[in-house]
């Protein structure tokens, strides 16, 4: 995977939007987008975006056979849209763009995960509720958020330097029912109780490079 200075090739590509009045979609503090997180996407090895609406067929996007199959499904006008062009004219809320602007790297250990589960072993922790754009295979560390300990380092994987720049702060979108995972607002209140609302931590890409899975992490001297 290359990954560059505004993140990993194949990412924030497109955005999905209301199509009436601009509004960007946003699951975690608007009811009428909670069904968007069972819609699936994925890129052709060509490049070109497909969307699953339940229940359909994959269809090519943006078209507009996929935004009347999204409209159907979310019971309003909605349209996917390239990312840099999300906002309507006459929205006035936070831009896509703007919002992801704080860091391009959303990193995530497995450590992390099995704390959450100690301190909450009937929820479901499963990565997918999480998003990470790299998800790091380490060893439990007893007591500990791992990468929460990492502000200000700068780590490497493969040939891609990056520095932890602050933790991820989680909203309601981890706890929206999605494709395998059920609605669960105790993920969120545990998260609250135990690590200050995060999981995760965003990182800033210093040296673009490619990175793979298997690929080992490295923290680097300062």
């Amino acid at each position: 995977m290359a990954v560059g200075k505004v993140g990993a090739d194949g990412d924030r590509l497109y955005g999905l939007v209301d199509a009436a009045s601009g509004e960007i979609a946003r699951p975690d503090t608007n009811a009428k987008w909670h069904k968007v997180p069972r819609i699936l996407a994925r890129l052709t090895p060509e490049r070109k975006l497909e969307v699953l609406v339940p229940g359909g067929d994959w269809l090519s996007a943006p078209s507009k056979a996929c935004d009347q199959a999204i409209a159907a499904y979310l019971g309003f006008d909605a349209a996917i849209r390239p990312f840099e062009q999300t906002a309507g004219q006459a929205y006035t809320g936070a831009f896509a763009t703007a919002r992801y602007q704080k860091a391009p790297i959303h990193l995530l250990s497995t450590a992390s995960l099995a704390r959450l589960k100690a301190l909450y072993p009937a929820g479901n922790v499963d990565s997918r509720r999480f998003r990470p754009s790299v998800l790091i295979d380490m060893p439990v560390a007893a007591g500990s958020f791992p990468e929460t300990e990492w502000m200000g380092r700068r780590i490497a994987i493969g040939s891609v330097e990056m520095t932890v720049v602050e933790p991820c702060r989680r909203c309601g979108f981890t706890i929206i029912a999605q494709e395998g995972l059920d609605y669960d607002p105790d993920i969120l209140r545990t998260l609250v109780r135990h690590n200050r609302h995060n999981l995760g931590v965003y990182c800033r890409v210093d040296r673009p490079g490619e990175m793979a899975i298997g690929d080992a992490m490295r923290l680097l001297s300062e």
